[in-house]
């Protein structure tokens, strides 16, 4: 199976899909076969890749061609098709999000105690694994190595089912109260839903099709919005970051907090700046910041700062993919062990 990585918090505001946009492209420059998948309601990845006359004819149109027109069957007790994927390039795929994937939020729910029962336990299953099974189907088709997946900032039924489906999951941290009061609702969350998700399978012991494991493995953070004044972080961002890690290793990982900070902390994939000037001329240009040219007005100040981008998501793109070679990776005090 391909490995599937979910980019998760339920706080908003914290770079998320910007994340995933900038990584998909960085990973296929680098070599690595991705499809990147948007499943979250407000459809801002897809906003990223599409302009609005490609958005409108993908959620007009008559194609299979998002995750919800992909899943929609299941309402009429129907079955999963496969939808057709956007080419970003040779390496880079988009499995197009949708606004109306929201209605599918009560049909998961109602699933979920459904896979429970001892009654014919078909549908609930594959409505639950249903963005697993066609996140699969189009990464097989296009001969995809990775999935990065986008989702919203909540812990409603579509974002359980996405868990279901996730490997490998990275938690986008934002230097505030907020962010670190999301970790410690996300943590236990993330393990009530492995361990809930277990007790399925369970149930069902002759499955009829192939289920995900659920393994939801947290594999680090990243520190988002990383202010800086004279190449110095301010006061106000020291306060919170320096808090991420213990609050990390207690509620995600369910390990001794610890003392260390984030640049010490192995599990810190990034502390990344917002690159607050280069964002709308990417926006413009329909492409990652650290492609933007002097043609695109990347041009004295904004041209080191594309470099700096280039240079900031290639180190993070190389560590994720050597942290995706750790199977069953666990915390030994403040060292890491496989």
């Amino acid at each position: 199976m391909i490995p599937v990585i979910t980019f998760f918090n339920n706080k908003s505001g914290v770079g998320k899909t910007s994340l995933v946009y900038h990584l998909s492209w960085m990973l296929s420059e680098q070599g690595t076969r991705v499809v990147a998948i948007d499943l979250d309601p407000q459809a801002n990845l897809t906003a990223a890749f599409l302009d609005e006359d490609q958005m409108e004819q993908r959620w007009e149109g008559n194609e299979v061609n998002t995750i919800y027109r992909a899943v929609q069957p299941l309402a009429r007790v129907s079955d999963i098709q496969e939808p057709s994927l956007y080419e970003a390039s040779p390496d880079l795929h988009l499995l197009a999000g949708d606004v109306a994937l929201s209605s599918f939020e009560d049909i998961l729910s109602d699933a979920w105690p459904s896979s429970l029962g001892d009654a014919n336990l078909y549908r609930p299953f594959r409505i639950l694994t249903a963005f697993w099974q066609v996140m699969q189907r189009v990464g097989t088709k296009v001969n995809a190595e990775l999935l990065l997946v986008d989702v919203g900032p909540n812990l409603g039924a579509i974002n359980r089912s996405v868990l279901i489906a996730t490997d490998f999951v990275i938690i986008p941290m934002g230097a505030d109260l907020f962010s670190i009061q999301g970790l410690k609702n996300l943590g236990p969350t993330l393990r009530s839903w492995c361990s809930l998700w277990e007790k399925r399978l369970t149930n069902w012991k002759n499955p009829d099709f192939e289920l995900p494991t659920g393994k939801m493995l947290p594999i680090g953070y990243i520190c988002q919005q990383y202010s800086v004044r004279l190449n110095r972080p301010v006061k106000a961002y020291d306060k919170w970051v320096d808090r991420i890690p213990a609050t990390y290793r207690r509620y995600v990982l369910d390990k001794s907090p610890g003392t260390m900070k984030p640049a010490e902390d192995p599990l810190c994939l990034a502390t990344l700046k917002h690159f607050r000037s280069l964002i709308p001329l990417g926006h413009e240009h329909r492409k990652p910041i650290f492609r933007l040219t002097s043609a695109d007005g990347a041009i004295g100040s904004h041209a080191t700062s594309v470099q700096d981008a280039y240079e900031d998501f290639q180190v993070l793109a190389q560590k994720i993919m050597a942290r995706l070679t750790w199977p069953g990776t666990l915390l030994s005090g403040d060292k890491i062990a496989t």
